[in-house]
C-alpha cells in the first residue's frame, strides 16, 4: 500500500523507533519563594523521597509561630471563661440556697406576726366586752386597740418583706419548689457564658485549620524525588525566586519506550497490553516490551494525497511500546520491530 522512499513510508515499512526515557519535570506545588538549597547535581541518581531542593521557610516558620501564639491565647481564654462560668453557677446555687433560707425565716416571722395579731385581736375583743359592762376603763380599751393596730402593721410589714424576698414568685409553701426570677436570671446569665466558650472554640478550630494549611505548605517547600530517577538538568539556581508550578528539575525515569508507525491493516491486530519483541539495530539483541498506546499518528505521519479539504488518503497509526529492563539497552538506541512480531503478539 505504501510506496516511495520518504521518511513516513520508510518508518511505516521498517517500523523502527528511537528508545526514549520518560522525563519528569518537577516543580513546587502551590508554593513560591527563594531557592535556598540544592542537594543534587546533574547526572546524580536519586531515590524516591530524596530531597532535591528547598525553598526559604522563614515566612512559613513565622506564620506558624504566630498561629501557635494565637492558639495559646485562645486556649487560655477558653479555660478562663469555663472557670468563670463554673464559679458563677456555683455562686448562683449558693445564692439560691441562701434565698431559700431567708424565705423560710421570713415565713416564720410572718407566722409569728400573724399569731401576735390574732392574740391582740382576741385581747381587744375581750376588753371591748368588759368595757361594755363597765369592768375596765376606756384607757384599757384604747391600749388594747393600739396593741392590735401595732400587731396588724407588723403583720403587713412581714408580709411585704416576704413578698420582696419572693421577687414576684408564687409562694407554694414548699420553698425548694419556688422558682425565684432573680436566681433564674443569674443562672441563665452564667449559662450564657457557654456560648462564649463555643465561639472561642470555633476560633480555635479555624486557627487549627490554618495551622494545618501552613504545615502542608511547609512540607511543600521541600521538593522530593517522586521515584528512583536520574537528574538530567537543574532548571533553577540557588538564590533565585521560584513561582508555583515552574519546572525546576528535569528527571530521567527508568521507564523507556519507543514509537513505531503501522498501517491501517496492521493496527487491527494490535491492542494495548500486547507483548511485542523488538530488536536493537546495534547488536541485534531482543528487546521485549508491552504496547501501552495505540492511537492515530499526528498529521505529519499521514500520507498526503489529493483528498479534498487536505485530508489524508492514507493514515498511519502510532504504537508506543514500553520495554522491559534489558542489559545493554539504553536510551538513544534504535529498536526495530518486524512484521512477524505483530502476528505473534
Amino acid at each position: 500500500m505504501y510506496t516511495g522512499s520518504d521518511a513516513v513510508v520508510l518508518a511505516t515499512r521498517q517500523k523502527e523507533g528511537i528508545l526514549t526515557a520518560e522525563q519528569v519535570k518537577m516543580s513546587f506545588d502551590s508554593v513560591s519563594g527563594r531557592l535556598v538549597r540544592e542537594t543534587v547535581r546533574e547526572g546524580d541518581e536519586v531515590r524516591a523521597g530524596d530531597v532535591v531542593m528547598e525553598l526559604d521557610a522563614t515566612d512559613n516558620t513565622l506564620a506558624l509561630a504566630r498561629i501557635d501564639a494565637q492558639l495559646a491565647q485562645i486556649e487560655a481564654q477558653i479555660a478562663r471563661t469555663k472557670t468563670a462560668m463554673g464559679i458563677s453557677l456555683e455562686q448562683v446555687d449558693t445564692n439560691e440556697t441562701q434565698s431559700f433560707r431567708g424565705i423560710d425565716r421570713q415565713r416564720a416571722a410572718l407566722d409569728a406576726a400573724r399569731a401576735t395579731e390574732a392574740n391582740s385581736a382576741r385581747d381587744y375583743e375581750r376588753m371591748a366586752a368588759l368595757f361594755a359592762e363597765g369592768a375596765v376603763s376606756k384607757e384599757a380599751l384604747d391600749n388594747a386597740e393600739m396593741r392590735l393596730s401595732v400587731a396588724r402593721a407588723a403583720t403587713q410589714q412581714q408580709a411585704q418583706n416576704l413578698a420582696q424576698l419572693l421577687g414576684g414568685a408564687a409562694d407554694t409553701g414548699n420553698t425548694e419548689s419556688i422558682s425565684l426570677p432573680t436566681i433564674e436570671q443569674a443562672r441563665r446569665s452564667a449559662a450564657n457564658m457557654g456560648n462564649d466558650v463555643a465561639a472561642l472554640e470555633a476560633q480555635r478550630d479555624m486557627l487549627l485549620v490554618q495551622k494545618k494549611e501552613l504545615e502542608v505548605a511547609r512540607d511543600r517547600l521541600v521538593l522530593r524525588a517522586p521515584e528512583d530517577d536520574k537528574v538530567l538538568k537543574l532548571l533553577a539556581k540557588e538564590g533565585g525566586m521560584i513561582s508555583p508550578g515552574r519546572p525546576v528539575v528535569l528527571l530521567e525515569s527508568n521507564r523507556d519506550y519507543y514509537d513505531i508507525y503501522v498501517s491501517e491493516d496492521q493496527v487491527r491486530g494490535i491492542h494495548e497490553g500486547d507483548r511485542i519483541t523488538g530488536h536493537a539495530v546495534a547488536g541485534d539483541r531482543e528487546v521485549p516490551g508491552t504496547v501501552r498506546l495505540v492511537t492515530k499518528a499526528p498529521g505529519f505521519a499521514d500520507l498526503k494525497m489529493s483528498r479534498e479539504k487536505s485530508q489524508a488518503d492514507l493514515s498511519a497509526f502510532q504504537i508506543r511500546i514500553y520495554v522491559d529492563p534489558t542489559d545493554g539497552i539504553i536510551p538513544g538506541m534504535t529498536i526495530g520491530v518486524s512484521d512477524r512480531a505483530f502476528t505473534q503478539s
